[in-house]
């Protein structure tokens, strides 16, 4: 989010400042009221996700499960490179103010679920009675609200015109009202998709380069050789394109297996309209790519970026040969 006054910063999970929150309703300006939980949710947090998702009127258990998909992927140890923290990617002085001490042992501890779920909750609607009268929708003002900030909605009577934030509430009611599952042959991935390439790419975080490994299962011994003779026959791991490959496979989507190939298998994307689990292409042509990664919002991408170095979060200017966005598709068979 924009300030620690909003409560999260770099998300270090499946989303970097740019998504967060999720679905407060499915059109309209009333909220959805005891909603019940359709975003998938790991079996030990659905009873917290759904209890906590009933604290207010304005929040749902879909809006947390969204929320905590997107920030952390369900990551209790998740912490972004500006230091926000835990499975709610909580800022220290947001949490010192907003923390509750949900299962009531005592200690309000950014790192336990138990506390974090429910204070994300509170911290919502908390929102959502500071944005209660300003003209609009009211998702998308709680939405720019937790994104930008308070101050800044009431300022701007609305989502304020801050790119990040409009493609923020964009991308989350796209998210939300997105089932997860495969699609028809030519049709793109959907949001929702796109965010569990991102929570399936999380998981290889810290993960060895290996030039040529990774497999649609996982992690694998590579082959030789780079362009400057680094061999991954030795090392498990994953290069760029098997680390897309491998995401992507989680959602059923099979990708070839090289960057320059996954792009022709993929829709291309206009960089203002990319979201969450795009893939992100440099090379100087189509047929010269030579790396891809996962945007994962905000200016930053998901990968492995070369050998000797580990899976990890860099921005997406990293690289000075950013050649393009694109979106997968369900059985492409495009060639460059």
């Amino acid at each position: 989010m924009r300030s620690a006054a909003v409560g999260v910063g770099i998300g270090v999970g499946a989303t970097v400042v740019v998504i967060g929150a999720a679905y407060l309703q499915a059109a309209g300006s009333d909220p959805v009221l005891n909603m019940a939980l359709s975003v998938s949710v790991p079996a030990k947090y659905q009873k917290l996700v759904e209890e906590a998702g009933n604290t207010c009127p304005e929040v749902t258990p879909n809006l947390l499960a969204s929320l905590l998909t997107q920030e952390s992927g369900f990551n209790p140890k998740a912490q972004s490179p500006v230091g926000a923290r835990g499975i709610a990617q909580f800022m220290p002085s947001t949490w010192e103010s907003s923390g509750i001490d949900g299962n009531g042992d005592g200690k309000r501890d950014v790192w336990d679920p138990e506390d974090a779920i429910p204070s994300s909750a509170k911290y919502l609607c908390g929102i959502a009675k500071d944005v209660k009268d300003v003209p609009g929708n009211k998702q998308d003002n709680i939405l720019a609200a937790y994104n930008a900030g308070t101050g800044a909605v009431i300022k701007y009577g609305g989502v304020p015109p801050y790119k990040e934030t409009q493609n923020y509430v964009r991308t989350i009611s796209a998210l939300a009202g997105q089932p997860a599952k495969g699609g028809k042959p030519g049709t793109v991935v959907t949001a929702h998709q796109g965010a569990a390439v991102v929570n399936a790419a999380q998981e290889a975080l810290g993960i060895e380069y290996s030039w040529g490994g990774g497999t649609p299962s996982g992690p694998s011994t590579g082959s030789c050789c780079s362009p400057k003779g680094r061999s991954g026959a030795d090392i498990r791991g994953f290069d760029c394109s098997g680390l897309t490959l491998y995401a992507y496979a989680k959602v059923g989507i099979t990708l070839p297996r090289t960057a320059a190939a996954q792009y022709a298998a993929s829709e291309p994307i206009d960089p203002d309209k990319m979201r969450v689990g795009d893939l992100v292409f440099y090379g100087s042509s189509a047929s010269s790519i030579h790396h891809v990664g996962i945007y994962v919002g905000g200016g930053y991408m998901i990968n492995a970026p070369r050998p000797g170095t580990k899976v990890r979060f860099d921005p997406l200017d990293t690289m000075p040969d950013m050649f393009g966005v694109a979106r997968p598709t369900h059985g492409s068979s495009k060639e460059i």
